[in-house]
């Protein structure tokens, strides 16, 4: 070195001083070469999460949609059951007034061949 503090260039502590500061330039280009592929790695497996999470969503969402179709079949089919339930009840109320009014004209006829019966009795006595 000089007087004024230049180094001189055979100098043999500027030489180990660059050597070193090579050596460490050399140490910390490694590390953040190793985190930037542990980054790597783990923005790799992060998206593959999300994609397990989309997949899983899309699933979620069809079976959502099966379910409210099913539903709506299923509302269906009741609701069709329920008018034929209906339609049966007034078949049934129809058919029981029929023979209601069968059974009044039965009696209606009884009614009349007693009447008939009363006078012809009279009529013999």
């Amino acid at each position: 070195m000089t007087k004024d503090g230049v180094p001189r260039a055979h100098d043999p502590g500027l030489t180990d001083d660059r050597l070193m500061s090579a050596e460490v330039g050399r140490d910390k280009a490694e590390q953040c070469r190793r985190l930037a592929e542990d980054a790597r790695v783990i923005r790799d497996q992060q998206r593959e999460a999300l994609e397990t999470v989309r997949d899983q969503s899309e699933r979620l969402r069809q079976a959502s949609e099966v379910a409210r179709l099913t539903g709506e079949e299923a509302r269906t089919q009741a609701e069709s059951a329920r008018h034929a339930a209906m339609d049966a009840v007034r078949a049934t109320a129809e058919t029981l007034q029929a023979t209601l009014e069968n059974m009044r004209v039965v009696e209606e006829m009884r009614q009349t061949l007693r009447d008939i019966r009363a006078v012809t009795t009279r009529d013999v006595n």
